[in-house]
């Protein structure tokens, strides 16, 4: 039953003209949801996925432009919600260690304001977070992975399945330090004072309406790459693992979470691919060769401050608690997204195309 079908009010999605945002508010709009995106609309491509969204839905969708860090405006969009999923941030690890307050003003401070509108002013609304897997840090050194051919493994068996939730947080980098603050005051809001949260740490997401860049969006900027010839950096020696999730499967388990939220609440949860969906930098290469015939030209650079040269997902918990399980394997998403890439900067020119 969606939210607008029980008699509730419109899902709010802070964020929502973002990659994942604007997934998430299609597939509610699609199911009946009304939905509300409050966005500032400053990153690349998000006035062109605002205008995705209301061509597809019209009057079913409400877009805000504001920013998170007014809490005026949280305020006011937060009083009217029947759900709120906050995924407005800043993204970049880069972007933090360059403007580290802009940063923290963002991410912990926004998802403060969100918090407190919650808490003051509409306490019954369910509220999921968008974390990431930078709250656990660098979590190996060099010294506890060996090579496995094209890609790093951790010596440790006990990390067969990836990293659980319980893992210690090791906050690294800027951006690290405030998602990290930001999760664990989603998790606190349900403890103290009884809202009902939810925190998802994701892992690598990637889809149709991400415009990838060096910075955040990894796998569809090594595709962008090929196809327009550009040479890519490769950060550290190329046999980093990360485990990816497709962006309809990730859709599916925030959906998942907030029409659970009363039996999940104050939980935290891993959100990535896991193991079956994982790959290094240099076997997702040789895939982009055999999907698109491309093979990206690429170089290497140091490694990047707090870059973890194996992360994997242990997804067994939210498995556990909504019965969800992704649905996409690696390759069958990465031809999807090359599709749409495709579809979207096929008219190139010169290799360079201005995003709305």
């Amino acid at each position: 039953m969606t939210l607008s079908a029980a008699g509730k009010k419109s899902v709010l999605i802070t964020g929502g003209c973002g990659f994942i945002g604007c997934n998430l508010a299609d597939r509610l709009a699609s199911r009946g949801d009304k939905v509300v995106v409050l966005d500032n609309l400053v990153r690349a491509g998000v006035r062109e996925n605002a205008q995705w969204l209301k061509s597809r839905h019209a009057d079913r969708i409400s877009v805000v432009v504001g920013d998170v860090r007014d809490p005026i405006t949280v305020i006011d969009v937060v009083r009217e919600a029947g759900a709120v999923l906050h995924l407005a941030a800043q993204v970049a690890v880069t972007s933090s260690l360059q403007t580290p307050i802009d940063d923290f003003e963002i991410n912990a401070r926004g998802t403060l304001n969100v918090l407190e509108a919650v808490r003051l002013h509409n306490p019954a609304v369910p509220v999921v977070f968008a974390s990431t897997n930078k709250v656990y840090g660098r979590l190996i050194d060099n010294s506890q992975i060996r090579r496995d051919g094209t890609r790093h493994v951790p010596r440790d068996a006990s990390l067969a399945h990836g990293i659980a939730e319980d893992t210690p947080l090791d906050l690294y980098s800027p951006y690290g330090c405030s998602k990290g603050t930001a999760d664990q005051y989603v998790r606190d809001y349900a403890r103290i004072f009884g809202l009902n949260t939810a925190v998802l740490r994701m892992s690598c997401i990637y889809g149709p309406r991400q415009f990838g860049n060096e910075d955040q969006g990894w796998i569809a900027h090594f595709l962008l790459s090929a196809l327009r010839g550009e040479k890519l950096t490769i950060y550290g020696d190329g046999l980093q693992v990360r485990d990816a999730l497709y962006v309809a499967d990730a859709a599916d388990a925030w959906i998942g979470v907030l029409d659970n939220i009363e039996r999940v609440s104050g939980r935290i949860f891993n959100l990535g691919g896991g193991l079956s969906n994982s790959i290094s930098l240099i076997e997702l290469i040789a895939m982009i060769q055999q999907i698109s015939g491309k093979r990206p030209a690429f170089n290497f650079a140091e490694w990047r401050p707090g870059d973890q040269p194996w992360y994997v997902s242990d997804i067994s918990s939210l498995g556990a608690a909504i019965g969800w399980t992704p649905a996409t394997p690696l390759a069958d998403g990465l031809q999807h997204l090359q599709g749409w890439l495709e579809g979207r900067f096929g008219r190139v020119a010169g290799g360079q195309e201005a995003l709305a």
